[in-house]
């Protein structure tokens, strides 16, 4: 998959204003785009040559000629995931839903460019390497690390997790250099999550991240962070598609990790279904 409109979508938060409505307009008309002159781009968005071409230097181009061509090739390997389609109010159930899938299918999709393996790699060397994984995170991102500690407990990790925030504050002061949390939070700006990392990284323990924002205070403090950025809209619960996402890349860490070492986890594995299966009738 191209990755210009993904670039556009994770980049989106560090745009300026109008930056942005550039952005909501290429996102929205990417197969329109490459019949556009960068002159008709910036009458479309309201705005100037030398603003679209300040949005351009953001992703990286100097030419907007070279944009185009990416943007057209996009936009013909992957048609049914690079339009961005905004939810209207007006919208019957049918489309909704259509709109919804969309995006999320997008959002999945993304994950290719967001998670290099050069990434993926050093994120498992740290898990893998850890005496003890705490792991944090509040609200909808709470969800997230339950699922986390429900994985990495199944296969035998020492892992804890405290959803709360007073638990949190209390046993991230017991961390160590063998330790490393994974904080998760969508917008990184969590003052609950970023306090237990603060403290923990203090304590010596590094820090792997789940966010949305890499320019976020999470992702500054992280020692690795992972993103998941998906640009939701106003009509998306904040981080509708994004949760989906951080399932996904929490399932991937889950499953590279146990197939590293296979025969060292699944007798683990073994023994906790053997466990669960005495509640199921």
């Amino acid at each position: 998959m191209d990755e210009i409109l993904t670039n556009i979508r994770t980049k989106y938060n560090t745009l300026s204003k109008t930056q942005k409505v550039i952005a909501d307009f290429i996102l929205k008309n990417a197969t329109r785009i490459p019949m556009f002159s960068i002159t008709e781009l910036a009458k479309a968005c309201n705005t100037s040559e030398t603003t679209v071409m300040r949005f351009l230097k953001k992703l990286n181009y100097n030419s907007y000629q070279v944009f185009r061509v990416k943007i057209a090739q996009a936009t013909t390997k992957e048609p049914s995931t690079s339009i961005n389609d905004d939810l209207d109010p007006h919208d019957d159930p049918e489309t909704i839903k259509q709109k919804i899938i969309g995006h999320t299918l997008s959002a999945i999709n993304d994950i290719n460019t967001l998670l290099p393996s050069s990434i993926l790699e050093k994120a498992i060397d740290m898990i893998r390497s850890a005496e003890r994984i705490l792991i944090y995170g509040v609200g909808a991102s709470a969800a997230i690390a339950m699922d986390a500690y429900h994985k990495f407990a199944g296969i035998g990790l020492d892992v804890r997790y405290f959803p709360d925030p007073h638990l949190m504050n209390i046993t991230c002061t017991q961390s160590t250099p063998k330790d490393i949390m994974l904080a998760i939070s969508h917008t990184g700006e969590s003052l609950e999550v970023n306090h237990v990392v603060q403290t923990s990284k203090e304590n010596g323990a590094k820090i792997l991240s789940l966010t949305s924002f890499s320019n976020s205070t999470l992702a500054h403090l992280s020692d690795l962070y992972l993103l998941s950025s998906t640009n939701d809209n106003k009509y998306h619960s904040e981080a509708m598609a994004s949760r989906i996402v951080q399932l996904t890349i929490v399932d991937i860490l889950y499953t590279v990790t146990f197939m590293q070492d296979e025969k060292h986890y699944y007798k683990a594995l073994n023994a906790s279904r053997i466990a669960v299966s005495k509640n199921k009738t």
